[in-house]
């Protein structure tokens, strides 16, 4: 295989990383997050450093008061090392959060960037470091007319949200 197909080919996989990743805080599935890393990783918010599995467990105890959560995944860009099992990252992400904070219910939206290091081993990309840039912010009272005139519609949810249910993923009845 070319090494041009072999760089598509892992970004791809690394492209997927973020978006189990994303997954994984909004449905707020612990093993799927922590998948994203190899052993030995380690996350560095600024205000939280710690290896992954710690890391993750601070993303559910911090998320799992929220009404719902939807991160979104923008401009990513991946570049290789000089080895061909390291490859960095500048993943673009917008974050929005809805929270109760002094008795009224928020919409808490964070933009960024994450810095992120992969490797692969054995054959498999993986994080092994993960930084967050936050670039902006802002936070608003809730606002949400469109679910009283769709009552219907369906709501996300954490791990009872369709996408976990293959049966009734794609069926149209």
């Amino acid at each position: 295989m070319s090494e041009a197909l072999e760089r598509v080919i892992a970004k791809s996989e690394i492209y997927d990383l973020s978006c189990k990743y994303m997954r994984g805080l909004d449905r707020l599935d612990i093993e799927l997050l922590k998948s994203v890393f190899h052993d030995g990783a380690w996350c560095d918010y600024g205000f939280t450093k710690s290896d992954a599995p710690t890391f993750a467990q601070f993303c559910m105890d911090a998320l799992k008061e929220h009404h719902a959560n939807h991160h979104m995944i923008g401009n990513v860009l991946i570049e290789f090392g000089d080895n061909e099992n390291e490859a960095f990252g500048e993943v673009y992400f917008q974050a929005y959060h809805k929270v109760d904070e002094d008795g009224q219910t928020n919409d808490v939206f964070i933009s960024g960037r994450y810095l992120d290091r992969y490797e692969k081993r054995d054959g498999i990309w993986k994080m092994v470091y993960r930084s967050e840039i936050v670039d902006w912010s802002r936070t608003e009272p809730t606002h949400e007319p469109y679910f009283d005139s769709a009552p219907d519609c369906f709501r996300g949810g954490r791990q009872d949200d369709r996408v976990y249910d293959t049966k009734d993923r794609y069926n149209p009845t």
